[in-house]
């Protein structure tokens, strides 16, 4: 592996130039956990939506509960003059949907111990 600033010699264990003290390229292993990590975005999910899905979108971005930024969100459009209903259409219009993250489907219930069916009668 060279420099690619002096083109000196390195190893590849080598952080840094020795000549030029330019940093090498980091290795995948030795990324940080920052660029491991994948980039959020503010988009409206529409699995884990009530009205256009602006106040989940706004949750999941923030890692927040969403019922909580419901609730902050509607004191804002009370108290400020229909300010927070302008920013929700706003943002309704802005944010992109995300058709993504599907929810899970609800688990079957579990069949009733014994094995017999619901309703039946015993002799």
């Amino acid at each position: 592996m060279f420099c690619t600033g002096c083109g000196y010699r390195l190893e590849d264990t080598d952080r840094f130039c020795a000549q030029c003290g330019r940093m090498t390229a980091v290795q995948p292993d030795e990324a940080s956990p920052a660029a491991a990590q994948p980039s959020r975005r503010l988009t409206r999910p529409m699995h884990d939506k009530s009205i256009a899905g602006v106040c989940a979108g706004f949750a999941r971005y923030l890692d927040m509960d969403v019922v909580l930024v419901r609730i902050v969100w509607l004191c804002f459009s009370v108290f400020s003059a229909g300010a927070g209903v302008i920013a929700y259409l706003i943002a309704w219009i802005v944010m992109p949907k995300d058709y993504g993250q599907t929810p899970r489907p609800a688990a079957s219930p579990a069949p009733a111990p014994g094995g017999s069916p619901v309703g039946s009668q015993v002799g």
